[in-house]
């Protein structure tokens, strides 16, 4: 299979919400999504963008992406936030979601920041074996908190 990894462009805005809407259904969390389409490619490719994304492609598919941001540590400095990671299930478990992982690591490297952080769901087993084979540290002290709705 030829897979090629590449910058997301304004074009691949509406195959990455489907693939989001694919991973929220798996998170039983699918009611949840309320971004509109106009926001989300605005919020990437308008004048101001605040998360970049690279596409695996296939065949002329895209079947997979990682969508990231730079967030603020005041006491590492700055980071990439891994937002999502996602490949379709058809294509898993044929080595996409490594390479995504290995682009995003590789711009953060290039965009010197100081580590990559996420999150996983503590049920998400899948995705836990798959993060382990980079040697993250798990932090299970910081509780996530939110406010909807401001």
């Amino acid at each position: 299979m030829n897979c090629i990894i590449r910058p997301a462009t304004r074009s691949d805005c509406s195959k990455i919400l489907e693939l989001i809407k694919e991973l929220a259904e798996y998170e039983k969390a699918l009611d949840q999504v309320e971004v509109s389409f106009e926001h989300f490619e605005e919020s990437g490719f308008g004048p101001s963008p605040v998360w970049w994304a690279v596409v695996a492609e296939t065949d002329g598919t895209v079947v997979g992406f990682a969508l990231y941001y730079i967030r603020y540590s005041t006491w590492k400095g700055q980071r990439l936030y891994l937002e999502d990671i996602v490949v379709t299930k058809r294509y898993r478990g044929m080595g996409i979601g490594k390479q995504l992982f290995d682009a995003v690591i590789s711009d953060a490297k290039s965009k010197n920041l100081n580590g990559v952080i996420w999150q996983v769901l503590e049920w998400n087993e899948p995705a836990i074996r798959f993060y382990e084979k980079y040697s993250p540290s798990f932090n299970q002290e910081w509780i996530t908190c939110t406010i909807e709705k401001v």
